[in-house]
């Protein structure tokens, strides 16, 4: 699970309970007021189907899921040791060699590329579809978090058309005052509302499905490079270098003083 979704959520909602009680506020107001959630949720709700067509708003459970799951992608660093294994193989046996280890491969994308390259595609053609692929699930991957940034764009502002119905509902109660003042707190409720849901769930939602689309994209392009260098026979050296500039300087950086320990005994037994 992502804990990180669960742990900004619970923050969100502990800050605007305890900040209300700081401020004197009762924070059981906000569940006596159904109407606030009418009009922020439904009304919400309701822009999303006109603004999309039905076959992106029945995506919405699925992206709910992916926020809440842990993203489960291949560890970089176990991409590169694959593709200077299949590297060793292919400058030693050929690229038909490969044909063995097609079925192990578990990533559906790196599996269609590999297949592609051992049936003798050429170059360019391989790299064009493997682009072509990976640009068209940005699109998928854009047009779904896009849905959460309209939501989060509509929410404040329907929380603006509660306050104003929760006003006119208070002006017409000028002659009753305890009447007239719950009103008025009923209509900053459905304000509060509107605020809270667009810029502390709606609009991160929708950033942290930009960014778990991001390094699938990057994982994604580190296996087109390692794909097109087995295709061009580029050596072991050559490929885990290429690839490596897609690892953070911490995990480039990680195994090297293991790495140099252990050259130093091997050193010190050599003499």
């Amino acid at each position: 699970m992502e804990k990180s979704t669960l742990i900004g959520i619970i923050l969100g909602l502990v800050a605007v309970v305890v900040g209300m009680i700081l401020k004197g506020a009762n924070p059981l107001f906000l569940v006596e007021v159904p109407a606030a959630y009418i009009i922020i949720f439904v009304g919400t709700a309701a822009s999303l189907f006109i603004g999309f067509p039905m076959s992106e708003i029945a995506k919405f459970p699925k992206l709910m899921k992916i926020i809440f799951k842990q993203q489960n992608l291949l560890p970089k660093k176990e991409v590169i040791r694959l593709f200077m294994e299949w590297a060793t193989i292919t400058r030693r046996e050929g690229l038909l060699a490969l044909e063995s280890k097609v079925d192990d491969i578990e990533d559906q994308f790196l599996k269609n590329g590999m297949r592609m390259i051992i049936d003798g595609n050429d170059q360019d053609f391989v790299k064009d579809v493997l682009l072509e692929e990976i640009n068209a699930m940005e699109e998928r991957h854009r047009a779904g978090a896009l849905i959460f940034s309209q939501a989060g764009m509509y929410a404040p502002t329907l929380g603006v058309l509660g306050a104003v119905i929760g006003l006119i509902a208070a002006l017409s109660n000028l002659s009753n005052i305890e009447l007239l003042a719950h009103s008025i707190s009923a209509a900053f409720v459905a304000t509060l509302l509107g605020i809270f849901s667009g810029y502390v769930l709606w609009h991160p939602i929708s950033n942290k499905l930009k960014r778990i689309s991001a390094k699938e994209v990057e994982l994604k392009m580190m296996m087109v490079e390692g794909l097109l260098s087995i295709q061009s026979g580029v050596s072991t050296i050559a490929i885990e270098q290429k690839l490596s500039v897609f690892l953070s300087p911490t995990e480039r950086y990680a195994e090297e003083p293991k790495e140099e320990v252990e050259a130093g005994e091997e050193k010190a037994q050599t003499a």
